[in-house]
């Protein structure tokens, strides 16, 4: 009877909570897209298997498994480990646990682990608190943050921690986790029903790298299936619809308008529409799309339709992209907005792109003969009796930093490949005598 009770209270816990924390990863093996991380030739996975943990910082966007590696710590060390939250402590509670953990370190009971979720939301004060007991290894400070840590956390703390960054996780990732909570009998469903390859790749899609969210929205999808013995337990794309709603029809990432967006941003700055251009942007934004997929359109753009007409658009678009991927959403639309618009009114020259693949097709062709003597490396004993580089002309010799002489091979003498749109401030060679 005792037996039947126990399984009967496992059964109802099991089922009152809630699927992303039965699927935590209990051991580092389990832990699915951060091989940089915690990957086993990782300097945090020494740390841990050798119980020899220095203060670290886990710095990355939600549902990257922060916590979950927090936790995995506390079951693999051999030291205490405690946790808070910063929204819910202050200094009274950090001078507590510090007292505590002083007491311990006495008492011959080692170093204690001091595991501070959303770290961020301390204030100067409370992290100058920990910074003395950090600094002579009464404790052991693990953080967590989604916030950037060089913004966010002092830096007498911050140069005493390791800063390890999870990566935001590929869609590939998070249907591998997926299956992983359909097959499994003890934390999952235990292949109680199926799931298309279709509605987890949008899952995965939909869910922009939260492995949290992501386990949510399939638990969700698991309620509006049949239940066992009254139809068939099947995930499809319609069961998804009737979970998400509206912002699934909005922008389906793996269908043709994915496409049609997407080009039809690009054509848009490319046709100087900013209107247009923020349009699509905005749409890709709301729809989920991938920031770095976004940021290598503007990139692209920048350098094949605006080109040399404008060649500071090319250091707008990276720095937006470099900016987008640092301060991350919601406030990456901002940059990213600023460049679009700066490419969108900027002058168009395609020259470079049509200059290069030009190039391209005449390489590959079976001759292009070879490189002139004069321009050949004189560097090496023996070069000049061969009669390389003996006829160069020096450009900064001459007046103007310009001389004519034969660059190209003589198999290609007259060929242009860059002919200057006259566009902007692409008008060719400016210091030709």
């Amino acid at each position: 009877m005792e037996d039947l009770f126990g399984n009967l209270f496992a059964i109802e816990e099991k089922q009152q909570t809630p699927l992303a924390d039965r699927m935590r990863p209990a051991r580092l093996e389990d832990f699915v897209g951060q091989e940089k991380a915690v990957g086993r030739t990782s300097p945090l996975r020494r740390m841990i298997e050798r119980d020899m943990l220095q203060s670290i910082l886990f710095y990355g966007p939600p549902g990257t498994g922060k916590t979950t590696l927090a936790q995995v710590i506390a079951h693999t060390t051999g030291e205490q480990f405690v946790s808070i939250n910063a929204v819910s402590s202050g200094v009274p509670e950090l001078r507590k646990l510090i007292a505590k953990a002083q007491e311990n370190q006495r008492r011959g009971m080692g170093r204690t682990i001091v595991f501070i979720d959303e770290i961020h939301r301390f204030n100067k004060a409370q992290q100058d608190v920990l910074l003395p007991y950090v600094e002579n290894g009464t404790i052991v400070l693990i953080g967590a943050t989604t916030e950037n840590p060089f913004f966010e956390i002092n830096s007498p703390l911050l140069s005493r921690m390791k800063v390890i960054r999870l990566e935001k996780l590929q869609p590939q990732h998070i249907v591998q986790i997926l299956q992983r909570a359909i097959a499994d009998p003890e934390r999952g469903y235990g292949n109680s029903f199926t799931a298309d390859a279709e509605a987890l790749a949008i899952i995965g899609d939909f869910a922009a790298g939260d492995a949290r969210g992501a386990l949510n929205l399939l638990e969700q999808a698991e309620f509006m299936l049949p239940l066992a013995g009254e139809g068939e337990r099947r995930l499809t794309r319609s069961v998804l619809r009737s979970v998400i709603g509206n912002a699934m029809q909005r922008y389906d990432k793996k269908g043709d308008q994915h496409y049609d967006i997407v080009s039809a941003f690009i054509k848009s700055m490319r046709g100087s529409d900013a209107d247009a251009a923020l349009h699509y942007l905005a749409r890709m934004l709301e729809g989920g799309e991938d920031l770095r997929f976004i940021a290598r359109r503007i990139v692209i753009c920048a350098a094949e339709d605006v080109g040399l007409a404008d060649p500071q658009a090319l250091v707008v678009a990276n720095a937006a992209a470099q900016a987008a991927d640092f301060v991350g959403l919601p406030e990456a639309r901002i940059p990213l907005a600023e460049a679009v618009c700066y490419i969108a009114n900027a002058p168009k020259s395609n020259t470079a792109y049509m200059g290069i693949d030009s190039a391209l097709a005449d390489v590959r062709r079976a001759n292009c003969g070879s490189v002139p003597k004069h321009l050949r490396d004189a560097h090496y004993p023996g070069a000049k009796a061969l009669g390389h580089g003996l006829e160069y002309k020096y450009p900064h010799s001459y007046p103007g930093g310009w001389v004519e002489q034969q660059y190209l091979p003589d198999e290609l003498v007259g060929k242009r490949y860059y002919i200057p749109s006259g566009h902007g401030q692409d008008t060719g060679r400016k210091n030709k005598g």
